[in-house]
This record gives structure tokens, sequence and C-alpha cells, in this order.
């Protein structure tokens, strides 16, 4: 529905998940432990639209370097689709996908980089200046352990089988985000992992797949529900959260709150 209301910048965060289009498309490598020297132009190309596509239908601003991006992809693989000259006099033609892969590379090593930079201690983060004072006792919440690209390649995921159901029709009711966080509620069980895509319902439609996403990281910024996963690019699971027995009571108090 048009008149569905998404609270402001709800989803933004997927948008920052990623530094660049670059870095998008070395996630997408690295997913399929793909050789960055033989990069399979065709499939990693629908990928990305995949992944642009979701963001412009989530009414995201995309920066006009991931919409460049896709141009060239579209460029290099309708070159790899020209035949190749038969003549051994004539010169051969450069592999199209050289000039990305040397920036890929190239982003790669500054990126490896950084992070070694980011793993060093740094002043008020690791290291701190001794002082007399008390520090203050705030209790920090943990985030979860979850890398937010893996979330965004499962909510992808989810939003491209919800296609096959546009056309839907989901009474307004269904789409509330307060009522959503309860039926999650109801859905998770003490010190039990529910797979996250069990908590949605493709039939609904894409409107019905954010809703539902909301809703989670809501109760995830509450800290009522973790969100977990064994190692990198594997299943991720909901759970109640870690830190105390869920109340279902004060639980469903909370989302009254949203």
């Amino acid at each position: 529905p048009q008149d569905l209301y998404i609270p402001p910048d709800a989803l933004r965060v997927f948008l920052e998940t990623f530094q660049g289009p670059l870095d998008l498309l070395l996630y997408l490598i690295k997913k399929q432990n793909i050789d960055i020297l033989d990069i399979p132009i065709k499939a990693i190309t629908i990928q990305y639209m995949q992944y642009v596509e979701i963001m412009q239908e989530l009414h995201l601003e995309l920066a006009a370097e991931y919409l460049l991006m896709a141009a060239m992809l579209a460029e290099i693989k309708s070159r790899l689709l020209l035949p190749r000259p038969q003549n051994p006099d004539e010169p051969e033609v450069d592999d199209p996908r050289a000039e990305l892969i040397r920036r890929l590379q190239m982003y790669e090593r500054f990126k490896k980089a950084a992070e070694d930079l980011e793993a060093l201690p740094q002043v008020d983060r690791d290291v701190f200046v001794a002082n007399a004072a008390t520090p203050p006792m705030d209790v920090v919440v943990a985030q979860p352990d979850v890398p937010m690209k893996d979330l965004l390649d499962a909510f992808v995921d989810v939003m491209t089988r919800a296609r096959m159901f546009a056309d839907h029709k989901v009474e307004k009711q269904l789409l509330s985000i307060r009522e959503r966080m309860t039926k999650i509620l109801e859905l998770i069980h003490a010190q039990e992992f529910t797979p996250f895509t069990q908590f949605f319902t493709v039939e609904e439609g894409r409107m019905g797949v954010v809703v539902t996403l909301i809703a989670i990281l809501e109760l995830t910024r509450q800290s009522i529900i973790d969100i977990v996963q064994n190692e990198p690019y594997s299943q991720i699971y909901i759970k109640a959260s870690s830190g105390a027995q869920l109340d279902m009571d004060a639980a469903a108090q909370a989302t009254g709150e949203v």
C-alpha cells in the first residue's frame, strides 16, 4: 500500500552496510569463493542488480556510483559477448574485465590495510588514560555478532521471493509494525533458535516483508531478541535475548511503545 508508514531511516542501515559499489562486488565475490581474476560477469551482474533494484524499491537514495557500476558491468557483459578476432594477425583484444579486476584488487588491498589499522589499540577505545575519578557505570548493550552484509543478503533473498506476490492484497491491520513485533515474540521460544527467514511470509508481498524486517530490527534495538550466526555466510537465527529469560508480558508492553 502506498500509505504504509515506514519510520524515517529505518532501513538506511542497509544502505550504509557497504562502503560503495566495489565493496558490494567484493562481498558477492568472496561469498561464493570466486577467483577475483576470473569473475563470471553475467552471474555477478545479476546479483549486483538484485541489490540495486531492492534498494530502489525501498526508496533508498542510491549514490550515483552504484548506478555507474551497474552500467559498467552491463558494458563489460556486452563486450564479452562480442566475437573474438579469428585472424591471428589481428591484435588480441584485452579482457574487458581487466580494469574492473584491477580496481577490485586495489580496493581489497586498501580495505585490508584499513582493517589492520582498525585492529590496533586506540586511545579511548582500547587504551584509556589513568583517571582518579570513578568512571560512569553505564550498561553497554553488545551489538549482534552478525555481519550486516549477511543480514542484508538474507533479506534480499526473502524480498526476491516476495516479488512473486507483488500484487497480493494485504489487509492494513497486518502491516502494523507494533502487531508484527508481538507476532514475532509469539514465535520465539526462550533459549531456542528460530531461522531468520521463518518470520517472513512472502505471500504478503514486499511491504509485508519490509514491516517484518523493521519489527525485527526494533526488537533487537530494545534488546528483547538477539540475531545470531554460527559462522560467516551461514544461516541466521533469532532467539530471545541472552541477557535474561524472555518475559512475554514485559516484551509485549515494550512493543506498545513503538
